[in-house]
């Protein structure tokens, strides 16, 4: 796939994507809330402020450009912010495809039992929710400008940076046990490359964007610290631990995410299929980038 990208919200995730396309990218270009993201002029982007409480002119000019458009924006209380001020803009000009970045949290609780893309979403949280919001308002987007949204729910991300050895070495990691609880994960190279095949085939509609293996919480501590040769952190009930309210929520939903359709209408092979593989990856990552003695 190759052409011109834009990316409303150039984070961990989306930066990822732009890693792995640029080579083939003619022009990139991200926003942020505030101030240019220091890693963009290395991702060859071109940073472009947008607080998502108004319409940005210079947005608008580069959305004229655009072949594809990632959203990795959350939407607020007053709904999506792409939607809410750039969707005349979107609509207009017509990208090719966009890919709007949504969680499996819309699905709620389901006891630990296997969903996927046609499951019922019944989410707990207030984000889920507003998530949940948002995916309808881009399916409407999408049948009224012939635009082609794919909607990709997002499992817990991973990656260099964002893995568990640090807190491991600190002594600060907690192993909270909740019995029966499961969650599913994703790489953020996975992700990445869900996003690029679902741009090269304009895709449309919903895709679950895990791994093939959920498990619980506790069982990926101590895979972790096995990896680095120490003990498993120490044992916590799920009711005695110390935990932020956002947290606590993950705890309130149990589900196994299956991930057939990326696979069968994307042709997506993970390259981390479980944590196991994908915490591997990460820990040579971090010790290859680590400051040398």
């Amino acid at each position: 796939m190759s052409g011109a990208l834009f990316v409303f919200g150039l984070g961990y995730t989306a930066r990822a994507l732009v890693d792995r396309m640029r080579a083939r990218l003619s022009a990139v270009w991200g926003t942020t809330r505030s101030a240019a993201p220091p890693l963009a002029p290395a991702l060859g982007a071109t940073p472009i402020i947008f607080d998502g409480n108004a319409p940005s002119p210079a947005v608008s000019q580069a959305l004229a450009g655009a072949d594809h458009v990632l959203v990795s924006i959350p939407p607020g209380e007053a709904g999506d912010p792409v939607l809410n001020h750039q969707a005349d803009d979107l609509a207009a000009h017509k990208p090719l495809s966009i890919v709007y970045f949504s969680t499996v949290g819309v699905y709620g609780d389901h006891g630990g039992a296997w969903v996927d893309e046609t499951s019922e979403c019944r989410p707990v949280s207030g984000r889920s929710r507003r998530r949940l919001k948002a995916e309808a308002d881009w399916k409407r987007f999408a049948e009224e400008t012939a635009v082609p949204v794919a909607i990709v729910r997002l499992a817990g991300i991973y990656g260099p940076g964002r893995g568990p050895f640090e807190k491991i070495r600190r002594g600060t990691a907690r192993r909270i046990v909740k019995p029966g609880q499961v969650f599913n994960r994703i790489h953020v190279d996975d992700i990445a490359a869900i996003v690029e095949a679902a741009f090269a085939r304009r895709a449309e509609g919903i895709f679950n964007g895990v791994d093939d293996a959920p498990a619980p919480p506790e069982e990926v501590l101590a895979f972790a610290a096995e990896l680095l040769g120490l003990p498993p952190p120490p044992e916590v009930s799920f009711e005695r631990a110390e935990l932020s309210p956002m947290a606590r929520s993950f705890y309130g939903e149990s589900k196994r995410v299956r991930n057939d359709k990326i696979k069968r209408d994307l042709g997506v092979r993970l390259a981390y299929p479980s944590y196991r593989e994908g915490l591997r990856a990460v820990l040579a990552a971090e010790t290859s980038a680590a400051p040398k003695p």
